[in-house]
């Protein structure tokens, strides 16, 4: 019998397969088509101080392997997520949650961490750093290190659970962001997010997307993926939740030797809603393969020698 449980910040999960934010909503939709139980935790839709329409529509584009998003963090706000969706949830799923938060100015993640951070099903706060900052010209605060870290400071210092913040990686260099954050005392760092994408339509011969630009997602970015997680896990003492392109269980175990602890699964939950729950069963079956007994044995395994 192998063992698939890893811990994220003393949060002990039952195995490293969690659904990625934006791609699994609140996650008792999903309850319908298998018992979501089986998943080691959630990633919940991204959530901000206010309500959010998000962007105009067109919002999707299909590309080879994967494909764009740019929906602009659609959600009710942080008060109706916590009286109306969180409930919902907590009737099908009874395993602590990670609940994603973004915002537009350091106040505002504050703000809405705080009051996920009192959830009592909330287990690990995870920061999307991605979000243009209102008060510097719209530019990502994961952009420098400078943002990144003011950012994990004020939740910090207004929270008691875990803090990981999630890592853009269209930057030039993602270790010196993800050192910063940990030098401001993170708990741990979630990446990559998507990287920027762009379709145009042959007929009109203008973008497909509203937005002109979107997250690009998919297997196709899953090498960036592995190759941005290796990089930081060789600079950080912290843990990584690896996300990018994931769609098998062999995709989980070249992630976590790269140095994820965890793994969330994202577009593949588009494709196919039951991905989390082929991937988990699957895992025992390859870790036999490769003669892995505890997968927190390879957490960072291709790093020895």
């Amino acid at each position: 019998m192998v063992n698939t449980k890893v811990d994220l910040s003393g949060l002990v999960l039952d195995n490293p397969i969690i659904p990625a934010s934006g791609t699994f909503g609140f996650g008792y939709e999903f309850a319908d088509w298998y018992d979501i139980n089986i998943l080691g935790s959630i990633s919940c839709k991204g959530t901000t101080k206010e309500p959010r329409f998000g962007n105009p529509t067109p919002r999707i584009a299909e590309c080879t392997e994967g494909m764009i998003n740019s929906v602009g963090l659609q959600n009710p706000g942080v008060d109706k997520v916590i009286s109306e969706e969180l409930p919902k949830l907590a009737k099908v799923y009874n395993k602590p949650i990670i609940a994603n938060v973004s915002g537009f100015s350091i106040d505002e993640y504050a703000y809405t961490c705080e009051k996920m951070d009192a959830q009592p099903q909330v287990g690990i706060l995870e920061v999307n750093v991605s979000c243009p900052n209102v008060h510097n010209g719209g530019m990502s605060f994961g952009t420098s290190p400078e943002s990144a870290a003011a950012v994990t400071k004020a939740v910090k210092a207004v929270t008691k659970k875990p803090v990981y913040i999630k890592l853009s990686p269209n930057v030039t260099d993602i270790v010196s962001i993800a050192k910063a954050c940990e030098d401001a005392g993170a708990d741990g760092i979630s990446l990559i997010n998507t990287l920027l994408g762009m379709r145009i339509d042959l007929k009109t011969r203008k973008p497909v997307i509203a937005n002109k630009m979107g997250g690009f997602s998919g297997p196709a970015i899953f090498p960036v993926a592995v190759r941005m997680i290796y990089q930081v896990y060789e600079a950080v003492n912290i843990p990584i939740i690896g996300m990018g392109g994931v769609s098998s269980a062999r995709n989980v175990i070249e992630m976590m030797l790269a140095g994820a602890t965890a793994v969330q699964v994202g577009a593949a939950n588009l494709v196919d809603p039951c991905a989390c729950k082929k991937i988990i069963q699957d895992l025992p079956e390859v870790m036999k393969q490769f003669g892995i007994n505890d997968i927190t044995e390879i957490i960072g395994g291709s790093h020895n020698g």
